[in-house]
């Protein structure tokens, strides 16, 4: 086996990776087609998988290559013929035909037979690995027949499943898994990262991603091929100066908290205070006497009315736990505010009044920053649209609302997605189900409001947030539960080193 080619990547969190949708991987390998000798790309691309099922799984004994009719079929069969020649046990199943199969598949499949690699009717009883070959990128319709029964099969054994390119089922771009889908333990890319594997049901179906280019460098042969999108990058420590002071790193103000909510502001606040905003006030809607009982494990926060705010200096955060009461604020926050950070029912204010979305689009006239903070279900009604129409393309729902609206968006869920109308959208890759937890939105809030106080632009502010917010969840200590303002101390601490020296 050729170990002189660059191994596959571990996709970790850290660096930006770059993300190519699937009409830009398609423009990547006819360039890679062109710049090479025929099926050298698709040999390339069994070796990779071989190498990684090697490295991965040194000690199976059986692998099943369960291969579709296509070229990632054809990946497959390359990859046969190396675990072969390795010594493996490796039991192949083809659903393809020889007279109806792409060029490359076709070279594949006769380099298998003259290797004496039979073909087999049906899966093994038993085996130690599954490569699932089946469908790649250009998979786009429900699996059926025998390919849906061989994934129930691979779905009903305890072993170890690495998919290739992509898990079958899953649609790279919009990260949308088919009724009938491989649910993979590791996925090797091959070409590009595809945005898919990183939201919506792709982290859960494609696990640990690793990645392949097949020595096709996208920045050289497509020189004019931005990306899709990118992971977000771990945001630079903030260093503070010895003569430095509290007005130093920004004013925030968390504007909130109606009658029986008054937690939710706290939290954002409090969120704001560890993530090191010099100042933070609390503009409670409902009666005063929930101040000090909502803040009371935190004297640093100081209470103030919404009208004796300094707009123009304070990064305005807006709607959590507001209720009804936020309809009030929200004209004058809206025309007067710098920088604005809108969550929860601020958000369902404005998806209800269209006077509310007026003012809301001048505000990019101003220049003025602002960043929404949508989940799901309050995207689909900025849209005017159902929680299963944007969750069917997340990346597009996030566009459309930036574009729409004129400013900073962060799609909440499973790969946070942050779009600008300017900006590559990015997609995080940090966080775990641990999140899911009342008042985890209201942390983010208040870290996104303490990040444009530090001096972030509106779209920098929101990624360093959704990035260190999710990040705490990662590196939770075991058997300890999640809560939010644990969450808000935790995320918040990690934006700043102690000083410059």
């Amino acid at each position: 086996m050729d170990t002189t080619a660059p191994a596959p990547r571990l996709v970790v969190p850290g660096p930006a990776w770059p993300l190519h949708d699937i009409d830009a991987t398609r423009a990547l390998e006819r360039a890679g087609l062109a710049a090479t000798d025929p099926h050298v790309l698709m040999r390339r691309a069994g070796l990779a998988t071989a190498r990684l099922a090697l490295a991965l799984h040194p000690h199976a004994g059986t692998i099943w290559i369960a291969a579709g009719p296509g070229n990632n079929g054809g990946d497959g069969m390359e990859a046969a013929l190396h675990l072969h020649a390795a010594g493996k046990r490796v039991v192949l199943t083809w659903l393809g035909d020889r007279h109806a199969t792409p060029d490359d598949a076709a070279a594949a499949h006769d380099r298998v037979r003259a290797a004496g690699i039979p073909l087999a009717q049906a899966p093994p009883e038993h085996w130690d690995l599954c490569i699932d070959a089946l469908l790649g990128i250009g998979g786009s319709r429900e699996p059926h027949g025998t390919m849906a029964q061989w994934i129930a099969r691979i779905g009903q054994r305890d072993a170890p499943v690495l998919s290739v390119d992509i898990p079958t089922g899953l649609h790279a771009d919009t990260g949308v898994a088919a009724a009938t889908h491989v649910r993979a333990d590791a996925t090797l890319c091959l070409l590009t990262l595809k945005p898919g594997l990183f939201t919506g049901d792709g982290r859960d179906v494609s696990r640990q991603v690793w990645l392949d280019d097949l020595q096709c460098d996208a920045s050289a042969l497509l020189p004019a091929q931005a990306p899709t999108a990118t992971l977000i990058a771990a945001p630079p420590t903030q260093a503070r100066w010895h003569a430095s002071h509290k007005g130093s790193y920004g004013d925030v103000a968390v504007v909130g908290g109606a009658p029986g909510m008054a937690g939710a502001a706290s939290l954002a606040a409090g969120a704001a205070l560890h993530g090191s905003a010099g100042r933070v006030f609390v503009c409670l809607l409902g009666e005063a006497s929930a101040g000090p009982d909502a803040t009371a494990g935190m004297p640093e926060l100081m209470h103030r009315a919404v009208d004796d705010l300094d707009l123009d200096r304070t990064v305005i955060v807006c709607g959590c736990g507001g209720g009804d009461r936020v309809q009030a604020v929200l004209p004058a926050l809206l025309a007067g505010a710098a920088r604005l950070v809108l969550d929860a029912d601020a958000l369902n204010a404005v998806a209800d009044d269209a006077a509310l979305r007026s003012r809301l689009h001048e505000r990019a006239r101003h220049a003025r920053a602002t960043v929404l903070t949508p989940h799901p279900l309050e995207a689909a009604r900025l849209l005017g649209t159902t929680v299963a129409q944007v969750q069917s393309d997340r990346l597009d729902a996030a566009r459309q609302l930036a574009r729409e609206h004129r400013c900073t968006v962060v799609l909440k869920g499973s790969g946070t997605i942050v779009a600008a109308p300017d900006a590559t959208m990015g997609i995080n890759p940090t966080g775990n189900a641990r999140l899911a937890v009342p008042g985890s939105g209201d942390v983010l809030a208040g870290l996104i409001g303490s990040a444009l106080a530090a001096g972030f632009c509106a779209f920098d502010a929101a990624c360093h947030a959704v990035y260190r917010h999710a990040a705490a969840a990662d590196h939770w200590p075991p058997g300890e539960t999640l809560t939010a303002s644990a969450l808000a101390r935790r995320a918040g601490g990690a934006a700043w080193d102690r000083s410059r020296p």
